[in-house]
């Protein structure tokens, strides 16, 4: 443990529920409080321990004057006197919220968690990116998505604020990404070095095995026994492409040809939803949409009250999609490999660069789905097929994506500052 850190603050939008920047967050908490560190939250949603919570809903990129701002600078070339005011004042009053957070919990330490790397909360990164520089507070900011990984920030009109915020290219920030291409691109555009950190997750701990709670998800759903229960494990948003895993689902002509998908929406609007209810209806396959009765394992403190955890939902399925476009890196994809679930996966950028080599077995394809990949996924879950590849895959988790490779790197930084 390194003398001079104790505390360690981590700012965000959000710590709650199962998208990828909580999840992740949780592991990291998780891991730094094993090896003695304290670690306190600063987010506008919160499902940390109350005791170590600190709750500003302005921080949150839903807040509605937050959703109207950003309306306002993504899509448009020039941006009025009347918002960079505003841009300022909510700047300042989110950074003298930052200062409470630093005095009240006494922090050492400030892990921004991606919101100097995204801009869904533009005067949020401005507010850490100052904090910083007038403190000179030691800072890993960990980043999972750039703006310029998303084509829907290329029009705006607050590219003067992208390059000072986003992220910031100061002496007392180190900076963690979480592939290859991001590294590569972060050193480009940037000209900052960085360290590579994949998501992880414990594979030390095995799955629990939980009959009752896994029974009594089928049955709300509407499964039988038989049934085979078909997951997509992530939000409902474009570069899902959840349209493959409908096709999957029709292309086996199963006895129930549903598709679970265990998330909700996510923050790209609601004509996706409408797009893939319209595509199921066509191909004759059934969605069914569990995410409001679904919240983290562990959800940063467990206190969320939905009936069932995402790891009910793994230890449910008999197979998971992962048709995505593209991913940062790909929580559900290690997920499934550690509930020993079979895979379909889309051979996106980051699965052909950093996961694919470890040699993985899984059912992947290229862009679309065809009949020879439905007939690929009937043959690994075959008993003696399945039970060979999944118990491959969770080795090769715990040997390149575990715990331990977090701990290493995470503490070696630490310990650098």
């Amino acid at each position: 443990m390194c003398a001079t850190v104790k505390r360690i603050g981590l700012v965000s939008t959000r710590f709650a529920g199962t998208d990828g920047v909580s999840l992740e967050t949780f592991k990291w908490i998780q891991v730094l409080e094993r090896n003695r560190y304290e670690c306190f939250a600063f987010a506008g949603e919160l499902e940390t321990p109350a005791e170590h919570s600190f709750l500003e809903p302005l921080a949150h990129f839903s807040h509605p004057e937050i959703l109207a701002l950003h309306e306002s600078l993504f899509g448009h070339r020039r941006r009025s006197p009347e918002v960079s005011r505003r841009i300022q004042e909510i700047k300042d009053y989110l950074k003298s919220r930052l200062y409470e957070f630093t005095r009240q919990y006494e922090l050492d330490l400030l892990i921004p968690e991606n919101v100097l790397a995204i801009p869904m909360h533009v005067p949020l990164g401005m507010a850490v990116t100052e904090f910083l520089a007038e403190t000179g507070m030691p800072c890993i900011a960990h980043h999972h998505d750039f703006s310029w990984e998303r084509d829907r920030f290329i029009i705006n009109c607050v590219d003067d604020y992208l390059l000072y915020a986003f992220p910031p290219a100061l002496r007392n920030i180190r900076h963690v990404v979480i592939n290859t291409a991001a590294s590569r691109q972060l050193s480009y555009r940037r000209g900052i070095s960085n360290v590579i950190i994949p998501n992880v997750f414990d594979f030390e701990i095995q799955p629990k095995c939980r009959g009752d709670r896994c029974k009594a998800l089928r049955e709300e759903i509407g499964l039988d026994d038989g049934d085979l229960f078909v997951l997509q494990p992530t939000r409902i948003v474009p570069r899902k492409q959840i349209e493959r895993a409908i096709d999957l689902v029709a292309l086996m002509k199963l006895k129930k040809p549903w598709l679970v998908i265990s998330h909700e929406s996510g923050d790209e609007g609601d004509l996706y939803v409408a797009r893939i209810l319209e595509y199921a209806e066509r191909t004759g396959v059934k969605l069914i949409f569990i995410g409001d009765r679904v919240g983290g394992e562990h959800a940063l403190g467990s206190r969320h009250e939905r009936p069932f955890s995402i790891d009910d939902v793994y230890l449910a399925a008999d197979l998971v999609t992962y048709p995505s476009g593209y991913e940062g890196f790909g929580n559900a994809f290690l997920e499934a490999v550690y509930f020993k679930r079979p895979l379909v996966v889309n051979r996106y950028s980051t699965f052909v660069e950093d996961i694919e080599p470890k040699g993985f077995d899984v059912v992947s394809f290229e862009g679309f789905v065809t009949d020879r990949v439905a007939r690929q996924v009937e043959a690994i879950l075959e008993p003696d097929r399945l039970s060979e590849a999944v118990e491959k895959n969770y080795e090769l988790g715990r040997a390149f994506f575990s715990y331990e490779t977090l701990e290493e790197r995470l503490l070696h930084l630490i310990g650098s500052l």
